[in-house]
C-alpha cells in the first residue's frame, strides 16, 4: 500500500516518484517521470508533466499545471491557477520539444494566485511573488513581485511578513529575523537581540 494518498478520480501514471504523506485531490494528473517529494499536497486540476521535480513540503493549489522543465525546491506555494511556460515562442504546427527551457524556483518561493512565471528563470530563495504578476526574468531571493510585467516594490522575510529597511538594514517585526541590503540583493543575517 502507498504512503502517499491519491484520490479515486486522480491518475498516477506508472513511473512517477511520490513520496511518503503527499496528497495528491480530486482531478489530477501525475505523469511518468515526474518527481514529487514528501509531504506534498497537490490541489484538485494539477497536472505534473514528466521530467519535472518537486521538493518536500510543496503546496500546489487548485487548476495548476507543473510543465516540462519546471523544477519547485522544499516548501515552494503555488496559488491558484498561476501558470508556468516551458516554450518562449510556442506554435501548433511547430514542434519546440528541444527548445524547453528550464524553470527553478528555489526553496520558499510562494507564487501567487493567477501569477505568469516565463521559463528560463530562476526565482530566488523566499521571493514573493504577488497575484497575477507576470514574471519575465530572474527573481532576486526574498524579493517582493507585483504588476505586469513584475517589477520588484519592496521585501519579504522568510516568515512570509514585508520587511522595512532604514539604511539598507532591517528586520522582521513578527519573527525577528535581521536583514541586509546590498547591491540589489537581500541577505539574512543574524537574529535580532529581541528574537533570541
Amino acid at each position: 500500500m502507498p504512503e502517499y494518498f491519491v484520490h479515486e478520480s486522480s491518475y498516477v501514471d506508472a513511473g512517477a516518484r511520490i513520496g511518503k504523506g503527499t496528497k495528491v485531490w480530486h482531478f489530477s494528473h501525475v505523469m511518468p517521470g515526474a518527481v514529487i517529494g514528501e509531504r506534498c499536497n497537490l490541489g484538485q486540476n494539477v497536472v505534473v508533466m514528466p521530467g519535472t521535480r518537486l521538493g518536500d513540503n510543496v503546496k500546489v493549489q487548485n487548476n495548476v499545471s507543473i510543465y516540462e522543465g519546471v523544477e519547485l525546491e522544499d516548501d515552494v506555494f503555488c496559488g491558484p491557477s498561476c501558470v508556468f511556460t516551458n516554450v518562449l515562442n510556442p506554435r501548433s504546427h511547430v514542434s519546440r520539444k528541444h527548445e524547453y527551457r528550464k524553470t527553478l524556483v528555489k526553496r520558499g518561493a510562494s507564487i501567487g494566485a493567477n501569477a505568469t512565471i516565463i521559463c528560463g528563470i530562476t526565482l530566488g530563495e523566499y521571493a514573493f511573488i504577488g497575484a497575477g504578476a507576470v514574471v519575465t526574468s530572474d527573481v532576486p531571493a526574498y524579493a517582493l513581485m507585483v504588476g505586469v510585467p513584475a517589477r520588484r516594490v519592496g521585501w519579504m522575510c522568510q516568515c512570509g511578513e514585508r520587511i522595512t529597511l532604514s539604511g539598507g538594514r532591517g528586520s522582521c517585526t513578527a519573527c525577528g529575523t535581521a536583514y541586509e541590503e546590498s547591491g540589489g540583493t537581500l541577505r539574512a543575517i543574524a537574529p535580532s537581540r529581541s528574537a533570541r
